[in-house]
């Protein structure tokens, strides 16, 4: 199968890093047109009308057809490195939140995000733009079990750290993550399930200092990573 990638960066990270079948380009995208013939890639200049026609979506005047998505095994997102960090999203609904954690995750280069097959977001077109790219560079991993996904993690070194507004939680900026880390995030509305947060080894918060008690979950988690690789790399 197929599917549709809109939008300038999302168009030019499929060209450098993937294989698009086709690219559907205005003239005025002549970045863009030069790189798919660099790469070999077969190009149709067309008009706005026919990009319209292709997607509702706001194109900017470039559309690329590629495979389908493509999820990897568990075993590909776990690394050796003292420094490795892997994302676990429990329940996350929302394709913007998705789009803009797996942009964070490629920013700091993160090991992999593992996502359940049953009730959460699911890799989209929607996903694909709102990271600008970043989904075809990350390794997402859909389990169907995320306990059992936990305890193969700690059975391969990682502690788990989750994210979420407890009594027993640690400030965020207090933990010490010099080791490796699985950070759970949990649904927007819920939090981390609770066989989920059972299993992770700390729990973290981010401190409210106004009236809002709590931050969108893509935010949560870019402030948490930048927190956990400025530790690591200390």
């Amino acid at each position: 199968m197929s599917r549709l990638i809109v939008g300038k960066n999302a168009v030019r990270e499929i060209l450098s890093s993937g294989e698009p079948e086709k690219v559907y380009l205005q003239s005025s995208n002549k970045e863009l047109l030069d790189i798919a013939k660099r790469k070999g890639v077969k190009v149709e200049i067309v008009n706005k009308e026919k990009l319209d026609s292709l997607t509702k979506e706001n194109h900017q005047g470039a559309v690329a057809i590629a495979p389908d998505f493509k999820y990897y095994q568990l075993n590909e997102l776990v690394s050796d490195e003292n420094t490795s960090l892997i994302v676990i999203l429990d329940g996350l609904k929302d394709p913007h939140n998705l789009g803009a954690i797996l942009r964070t995750c490629e920013a700091t280069n993160v090991d992999g995000v593992i996502i359940p097959k049953n009730r959460s977001v699911r890799l989209s077109d929607t996903v694909s733009k709102t990271s600008t790219g970043a989904m075809e560079l990350v390794k997402v991993s859909e389990v169907t079990n995320l306990s059992q996904t936990i305890d193969y993690l700690k059975k391969n070194g990682y502690w788990i750290v989750g994210a979420e507004h407890e009594d027993k939680s640690t400030n965020y900026w207090d933990l010490d993550y010099n080791m490796k880390i699985a950070l759970v995030i949990g649904s927007e509305g819920e939090g981390i399930s609770r066989l989920v947060k059972e299993n992770c080894d700390f729990l973290v918060d981010i401190p409210m200092m106004g009236k809002i008690n709590s931050l969108n979950a893509s935010v949560s988690t870019a402030l948490i990573i930048y927190e956990i690789r400025r530790k690591q790399r200390k």
